[in-house]
């Protein structure tokens, strides 16, 4: 069986992206095929080579790739998979729309529909550029949402990494999809019960992850709060915290591990579509404490590996870090339900289950 895997683009180091070096993991002589690919800022592919599209030789593409958007549907679905038996994707906007051939299978691993046309003034508020030329946005966003619908119904089978993606799948794409709460490497972690003297954000710094109201509950409180992660968010939040506050910026994947295992808790404060950041802080031992609503409702269990609160304000964040610092946390328990729950052979043999003899490597 000849296997191709698809990525939207392969530009940066996020959540969907470490699910896709796992996919490539697991089908070590599958092909590679993405739009952009920035061997420097993304997952470490080693010498396997990577497919692009006709977008790959634009001057600073893989820097500006969001302002391409127009153009992902018609590039992927250029590309050539005819000889190819099963295509996964593995999508939060475009990869989903590649062509196969008939008889082929097509199975998307969707981390979410894509957030910047569905949800349009939540994902974008932040961008000055969206705000500057929202009429003309909006007129390209209408026609892009009539291509997504057409192009989503080229997947034969639906993979969503939570209960919350999968509704939204059955309700915009009129498609049913299984839920399968995606992995993380823990190789990649370490966990500590000796915890320091400081909390830990690891984010993309983007408006609607809402590092800003979490770094107004730090403000308030004078904790020490290390901020891992870069964005266009960075310069106004900088102005915006208290010398109590440390923005890091990039870090080794080693670092991250050593910062996540030794941190008091974990701060999340977007809605999350699902969340590899909490799995990952509980692999470490680590709680992590999470706006309750989302993928976090199919991961953590509030008392147990972390507390929720249940409004995006830096109040509520302040009182659920008063409430955990008073709790003594079982920190092994936390990785006990991480480990039993999230590696990687747990998802696979999830996967197998449900999808057969598509997915035998």
């Amino acid at each position: 069986m000849k296997v191709a895997l698809v990525h939207d683009y392969l530009t940066q180091r996020g959540g969907a992206e470490r699910v896709f070096e796992l996919l490539c993991k697991y089908f070590p002589r599958a092909d590679i095929f993405t739009s952009l690919y920035d061997a420097k800022n993304t997952i470490d592919l080693g010498d396997r080579p990577v497919q692009t599209t006709i977008l790959q030789h634009i001057p600073y593409a893989s820097r500006y790739f969001r302002l391409l958007a127009p153009f992902y549907y018609p590039a992927l679905r250029a590309l050539d998979l005819q000889d190819y038996d099963l295509i996964i994707s593995s999508s939060s906007s475009f990869a989903k729309g590649v062509r196969k051939r008939p008889g082929a299978k097509h199975i998307c691993f969707c981390h979410n529909i894509p957030r910047f046309l569905w949800d349009t003034k939540v994902y974008l508020r932040g961008y000055k550029e969206f705000q500057a030329f929202s009429p003309i946005v909006e007129k390209v966003f209408k026609y892009l949402r009539k291509l997504d619908l057409r192009y989503s119904q080229e997947p034969d089978r639906y993979i969503a990494n939570s209960t919350t993606v999968a509704e939204r799948i059955r309700k915009v794409y009129d498609k049913p999809a299984i839920t399968i709460n995606y992995p993380i490497d823990d190789s990649k972690f370490v966990f500590s019960e000796c915890k320091e003297d400081f909390y830990l954000v690891s984010s993309r710094l983007l408006s609607y992850k809402r590092i800003d109201i979490i770094v107004d509950a730090f403000n308030s409180l004078g904790w020490p709060l290390l901020i891992v992660g870069d964005g266009p968010e960075r310069q106004r939040l900088e102005a915006r915290a208290m010398p109590n506050i440390r923005f890091l910026g990039y870090v080794s994947d080693r670092e991250r591990a050593q910062l996540m295992a030794k941190a008091q808790a974990v701060i999340i404060a977007a809605l999350e579509d699902y969340g590899l950041v909490p799995i990952e802080a509980n692999f470490s031992g680590t709680p992590a404490i999470v706006y309750g609503a989302g993928g976090v409702l199919d991961t953590q269990v509030p008392g147990l590996t972390g507390l929720f609160f249940y409004s995006q304000t830096a109040d509520a964040i302040r009182d659920a870090l008063l409430q955990a610092s008073s709790k003594e946390w079982n920190y092994t328990m936390i990785r006990n339900h991480a480990i039993d729950r999230f590696t990687e052979a747990v998802f696979f043999q999830k996967v197998s289950s449900s999808c057969g003899s598509w997915l035998e490597p």
